[in-house]
């Protein structure tokens, strides 16, 4: 069955529009209001309310709408919690061309680290929407949870996506660094080790 979309965004804006009334009648003290405003108005709320919205659309939980809006706010402060120390998470659709999306990701569970786009391809789909940086951890493909998963899983998700692809995305620039880091000595071990045994070899 599907899910009707929530667009709480309009709702957002009516209760910004009935505290601006309110603040105007004098029957509560303007500051509370005006706090409560900014609030509603902060970059914050509007990630909660981007990402509460993409979990309710997702979210495999059958039963009524209270059974379904309590899983979905569960899984949403879940998904702030993860970020604790980190940027918050948000939403970013992407259209799906013949061009590709428009960036590399590194990572996955068989290099036991995260899925990250390590790299945003210049004029590509990703650069020209702008939503995406590099040092995103990817924490979900079109609903799909990918933490903790393959990183052929990741980029099979992100191939079979039809006409757009919706990524719950969080900003962790520095364990990307630390990520890479690691990678890079485990190369350059792998390359002592191989002219190790090519010298080995001519002796």
């Amino acid at each position: 069955m599907a899910i009707e979309s929530l667009a709480l965004e309009k709702d957002v804006k009516r209760a910004i529009e009935l505290l601006d009334n309110l603040q105007k009648s004098g029957e509560v003290p303007p500051q509370k209001l005006v706090a409560l405003q900014k609030v509603l108005q902060s970059e914050f709320c509007n990630a909660i309310r981007e990402v509460y919205e993409h979990v309710y659309e997702t979210v495999d939980i059958s039963g009524s709408p209270e059974v379904r809006a309590n899983a979905t706010a569960k899984a949403t402060v879940a998904a702030f919690a993860a970020s604790e120390g980190h940027a918050h998470p948000r939403v970013v659709e992407l259209p799906k061309t013949d061009e590709g999306l428009g960036f590399n990701v590194m990572g996955g569970k068989e290099q036991n680290s995260p899925i990250y786009i390590s790299r945003i391809i210049p004029n590509g789909v990703a650069d020209r929407h702008g939503g995406l940086k590099r040092g995103d951890q990817i924490l979900s493909v079109n609903g799909v949870n990918v933490e903790g998963e393959s990183h052929e899983k990741a980029v099979e998700l992100l191939k079979s996506a039809i006409s757009s692809v919706k990524l719950v995305v969080r900003y962790t620039p520095k364990v990307l660094e630390e990520m890479e880091t690691r990678f890079d000595k485990q190369r350059m071990a792998r390359r002592r080790q191989e002219t190790q045994r090519q010298f080995q070899a001519t002796q």
